[in-house]
């Protein structure tokens, strides 16, 4: 048996108490917007060239155009099929693979995932 009393787990609060609140009562430090868009820039564009890295380095020639087509030019399957004269289901395989016994396998997007895993990288 526990020596610890349940009822003490969580300070109960009444709601009242966080309306009085205003934005500026917090505990972190507040930094400018225009610190915070730099910061995310420059972190966007880090991401972003080691993405090319890795789509440059590690796809297939196929994967690769299908990937540059689909996420950096936005352009549907059905139109990478025709621009490369596949069919829109090869060029779904090609990005996101096929299931095989209840697995996913293949893909560009599964590639890039495991490459980014042995990379350290931390995707959401």
């Amino acid at each position: 048996m526990s020596n610890f009393n349940p009822d003490f787990w969580e300070i109960p609060v009444p709601p009242e108490y966080f309306e009085q609140l205003t934005t500026e009562d917090h505990l972190w430090h507040q930094v400018s917007s225009d610190e915070i868009k730099g910061t995310r820039n420059r972190k966007r564009k880090k991401v972003l060239q080691l993405l090319h890295q890795i789509i440059t380095k590690e796809l297939t020639p196929r994967q690769n155009d299908c990937v540059q087509l689909y996420f950096f030019e936005g352009k549907t399957q059905d139109e990478i099929g025709d621009q490369l004269g596949i069919s829109r289901r090869v060029v779904s395989q090609h990005l996101f693979g096929v299931t095989r016994d209840g697995r996913k396998v293949g893909g560009a997007i599964n590639k890039i995932r495991k490459v980014c895993r042995k990379m350290g990288i931390q995707y959401p």
